[in-house]
């Protein structure tokens, strides 16, 4: 596979819409009654899913571009410090920098001047093509519990 495949293919998993449902179609329309509301027989609420979503993708964003960055503490770094509380405009912020953030990983992926398999300076063993498959992965992996807490919520128009 030549390196523009690579990239391309890398591009589409990221924004989703093959086997992955799109970030943007899965936070599209959130009824702000129900954004923290956790269904019964779910650990989570869809703004809680959102925040994880949008710190972590965040986290591995800057380990990978800055050496001096020093990763939340886990778990507590990683969720809201308070699940039961939501503003709309936190809402909104939380949602547009998660996006912003992931056109980030897209323009890193799109950068020519960048090989994707050499391991990052100060990433231990990591290469950028693992970060960025960490970040599609585990971004399609809670957008779908996503869907599914909007579904048990019946908040969800497929």
């Amino acid at each position: 596979m030549d390196d523009k495949t690579l990239r391309n293919e890398l591009i589409a998993l990221l924004e989703g819409g093959n086997a992955h449902l799109s970030p943007v179609k899965a936070l599209k329309g959130v009824n702000p009654a129900v954004r923290t509301v956790r269904p019964e027989g779910m650990p989570h609420s869809v703004w809680e899913l959102l925040e994880h979503v949008r710190l972590s993708q965040q986290d591995i964003l800057n380990y990978t571009l800055d050496p001096g960055w020093r990763s939340p503490d886990w778990p507590e770094g990683y969720w809201p410090a308070n699940p039961l509380t939501l503003e709309n405009h936190a809402w909104n912020q939380a949602r547009s920098e998660f996006l912003s953030d992931l056109q980030k990983v897209i323009e890193l992926v799109r950068d020519p001047g960048r090989d994707l398999t050499a391991r990052i300076p100060h990433g231990a063993e990591h290469t950028y093509l693992r970060e960025v498959l960490l970040v599609a992965d585990h971004n399609a992996y809670h957008l779908g519990q996503i869907v599914q807490v909007r579904k048990a919520l019946g908040d969800w128009d497929s």
